[in-house]
């Protein structure tokens, strides 16, 4: 609720509580001096104890008990017997009519609609009595002004009391519908919730499938080359050839360390904890560089601005993936990683002149595959979204985009 409806809600709460009080003060103060000139003043006496009665009936059954419902048995029974009293006193003294409008504003507080028609009735016949000179009409004309003033208050009541309960109906029409939407989105924040949490299983789910396979590949068939060939340096009378088996295998232990190293990479960025996302990455093609001696080029575009987290471990992965792809299979001569700083975006591209595949075939075929597979995913988990271009003998690139704040 807005200020400006609290401040309507307020106003009409006093009005309701204390509104009678004024009315019947005003009244009686008006009746006292004029009961000379419309020939009221024996009837002082009873107006006064009448309008003290009233007052005390409001106190019990309205203000004493504000905080309670008013619509219960008590409420009905006294806006009945008020709405009678009121019709007395401004047959007693037309100037009581001032206290009987309160009739017009609050029946709907106590009552439903159809008994709310009759106590606007009683009400309008009231005011119309008093407006023709006092209650009952001393001729034929003042009869007739009381019938059409009469049938003009009704009628103007009933008109505006249609609208208000109108409006009413369709005030409460627009908070089911906005109860209803907000019980929709409190369900939809909480699909939202569930499918996040299953999107994080899958991913985990996936990668765990990924690590496999890539351990299968490379880790699990380098240590059987390694058995197998010391087994068949064993075998061998040849001292040379079982020399050449165990330089294979040395070899084929150093690339599995390299392995399992990358590996524990892929899986913890470690040199994000102590180094921002450019020395990071300006380090990891460094080394890699340094291990391959393959040219490498890092050319940082923008300016530099701290990203999540999440997405500046995305970037390093792919680069470290991207890396190990061309130094696995693309037998390139160049590398150029570019990284790139716009307002809602990091850009990162990796581009070699090696040999080419076919990106088509090769996802799911070979073991890049689960390579790029894997980077598509973390980039979709980030928001954004890889893709890898290449033809054969024409290098290949690969591209990242995500966005700066997380999803």
């Amino acid at each position: 609720m807005n200020d400006l409806s609290a401040r309507i809600e307020r106003r009409w709460s006093v009005l309701l509580r204390y509104g009678a009080y004024p009315l019947l003060v005003l009244s009686l103060a008006l009746a006292v001096p004029l009961a000379q000139a419309v020939g009221t003043a024996d009837r002082l006496p009873l107006l006064a104890a009448l309008t003290v009665v009233a007052g005390l009936a409001h106190w019990w059954c309205v203000s004493r008990r504000w905080q309670e419902p008013l619509d219960d048995w008590l409420g009905k029974a006294y806006v009945v017997a008020r709405t009678g009293l009121a019709f007395v006193l401004s047959w007693l003294n037309p100037f009581f009519s001032i206290y009987a409008s309160i009739g017009y504003y609050d029946a709907s507080v106590f009552l439903r609609k159809r008994a709310t028609w009759a106590v606007l009735l009683v009400t309008a016949a009231t005011m119309a009595g008093a407006q023709s000179g006092g209650l009952p009409p001393q001729s034929a004309g003042q009869a007739a002004a009381f019938a059409g003033l009469f049938v003009l208050n009704a009628g103007l009541v009933l008109l505006f009391t249609a609208i208000s309960h109108n409006e009413s109906d369709l005030a409460e029409e627009r908070s089911t519908t906005i109860t209803a939407l907000e019980e929709a989105l409190r369900e939809n924040a909480a699909l939202q919730e569930s499918l996040t949490a299953r999107a994080r299983e899958a991913g985990i789910h996936e990668e765990r499938e990924r690590l496999a396979a890539e351990i299968h590949d490379t880790i699990a068939q380098g240590l059987a080359g390694i058995v197998t060939q010391l087994q068949a340096a064993e075998d061998s009378p040849d001292d040379d050839a079982a020399a050449a088996h165990r330089k294979r295998a040395a070899e084929l232990a150093r690339a599995s360390l390299e392995e399992a190293r990358r590996s524990v990479q892929a899986l913890s960025p470690a040199a994000l904890d102590h180094l921002d996302l450019v020395d990071a990455v300006r380090l990891r093609t460094g080394e890699w560089s340094a291990e391959t001696g393959v040219d490498t080029e890092l050319v940082v575009t923008g300016t530099p601005t701290r990203v999540d987290a999440a997405a500046e471990a995305v970037v390093l992965r792919v680069v470290q993936e991207s890396l190990t792809n061309v130094g696995r299979h693309a037998r390139a001569s160049r590398v150029g990683v570019t990284l790139s700083y716009t307002d809602d975006e990091t850009i990162l591209d990796v581009r070699d002149d090696g040999r080419g595949f076919d990106v088509s075939r090769v996802v799911g075929g070979d073991g890049r595959g689960f390579g790029i597979i894997g980077m598509r995913r973390r980039a979709e988990r980030a928001g954004g979204a890889l893709i890898v271009e290449s033809e054969r003998g024409g290098g290949t690139a690969v591209s990242l985009r995500i966005p700066s704040e997380a999803p």
